[in-house]
Parts: C-alpha cells; sequence; structure tokens
C-alpha cells in the first residue's frame, strides 16, 4: 500500500462525516480544512468517510493547502476515493479562492514603484506549477491599465515573442509596458535568457515608442525587479 491509499482513523466517523451539518449551524468559519474539503468530495466510499480522505489528502501534503492547490485534476485524481469530478471540484474551488484574494480597488490604481507593479500581478502567478509571460499596461500617467497573459511554458522556462508583447500594447493603446514572469523554483535570480530578452525587449520598445518600464520575476512570495537591479 503506497501513501496514496494509507487511511488516517477518525474515531468517530459518524460525527466527523457532517461537516455541511455544521456548517449550517455553526457558520462556515467553525470548519477545518478536512470538513471543507469533505463538503466538496460530496461523499467518501463504504470503508472511509469524506472527511477521512479529505484528511489522507492534506497530510500527503503536510497539512499545506498551499500546496494542495498546486495540484492538478491527474495529481489528485491518483488518491483513492477522488474520481476526476471530485478532483475538478477541488480545483476548481482553490482557483476561487485564490483569485479572491485580487482585491478590488476604489479607483484607478498608480503604479509609482515595482511593489505596485507586483502587488497588481502577484495573485496571477500563486500555485503555478509551470512558468507564464503576462504583461501590465500603464497610461501616459503610468496608470494601470489592464494586465495580459501572454505564454505558458513549462517548469524550466517559457518562451515569449516580441511581437506578441508590442501588438497587446499597441491594440490596448498602452505607453508604457512592465513585463512580468514567474519561477515555479522560487529561485528568484534571473537567467541569461532572462536577461537577454528583457534587453531585446527595451531596445524594441524604445524604437516603438511604447517604453519597457520594468520586468519583474515572481515566485509565491517575492519578486525581483530588473529595474531596481539595474538589469536593464
Amino acid at each position: 500500500m503506497d501513501n496514496y491509499d494509507q487511511k488516517i482513523g477518525i474515531k468517530a466517523w459518524a460525527e466527523a462525516d457532517r461537516p455541511r451539518e455544521k456548517l449550517l449551524l455553526q457558520g462556515r468559519r467553525q470548519l477545518t480544512d478536512a470538513e471543507l474539503i469533505a463538503i466538496l468530495i460530496g461523499s467518501g466510499s463504504r470503508t472511509e468517510t469524506a472527511v477521512d480522505l479529505s484528511k489522507r489528502i492534506l497530510n500527503f501534503y503536510q497539512n499545506d493547502l498551499a500546496k494542495v492547490a498546486k495540484l492538478s485534476v491527474k495529481e489528485l485524481s491518483k488518491f483513492k476515493g477522488i474520481g476526476e469530478a471530485k478532483a475538478i471540484s477541488i480545483v476548481a474551488a482553490l482557483e476561487l479562492g485564490r483569485r479572491r484574494k485580487e482585491t478590488e480597488t476604489d479607483g484607478p490604481v498608480k503604479v509609482f514603484s515595482s511593489k505596485d507593479a507586483y502587488d497588481l500581478i502577484k495573485a496571477d502567478f500563486t500555485d503555478l506549477p509551470h512558468e507564464e509571460f503576462w504583461v501590465i499596461l500603464l497610461n501616459r500617467a503610468n496608470f494601470f491599465m489592464s494586465k495580459h497573459f501572454l505564454s505558458k511554458g513549462g517548469q524550466s522556462g517559457t518562451i515569449i515573442d516580441p511581437k506578441i508583447v508590442f501588438k497587446v500594447a499597441i491594440e490596448n493603446q498602452a505607453a508604457y509596458i512592465i513585463l512580468a514572469h514567474n519561477h515555479p523554483s522560487g529561485n528568484l535570480k534571473p537567467s541569461a535568457a532572462d536577461i537577454k530578452v528583457t534587453k531585446q525587449l527595451k531596445e524594441a520598445g524604445l524604437l516603438l515608442e511604447l517604453p519597457i518600464y520594468d520586468h519583474l520575476i515572481v515566485n509565491d512570495h517575492s519578486f525581483l525587479s530588473f529595474a531596481d537591479e539595474e538589469l536593464m
């Protein structure tokens, strides 16, 4: 029996398998992580409750919801008792939670610093197991206009086409561009390829009168700014 099938005992299954009733009677904040996931799962099996199954999944990932949020449908389906439909429900719910972190603002956002740009884009990179490349567009007064996903890569890198970067900026009538991509490894150090493409895009931006303000490398907790580090 591998770790995916290893069960965790529960003393009172009948009571533990009533998270819906607990939510109705006590409120959503009174439920444990396992009980909330159990509601998404819906039902257990003949030998294991939904809460028991949820605890088994959480235990496998050291009870770290951030790790669970990174899982794909395929990875979740490795657990006995989790079919594709249940895995999809879990992935969808955790993605909604991630998007909820993107707080709404009361008015236009002006970008004064690399931290301001990072705050605009960090939620889009949270929990990604692969690299993505995005751009943030600003108007002439440095107010945030929009952000756009441009490409997706593997764990080791992504390829960006300069034509796509400037096409998106021109179509949205932007004045300035901030580049952003993530490093799933957590290492914020730019690669030689990162530095090369940044310099190429900066030079092209000057010719097109669409300056590249900055390039951010992001992980789940922090960022590196090419402008702050004088790498562009």
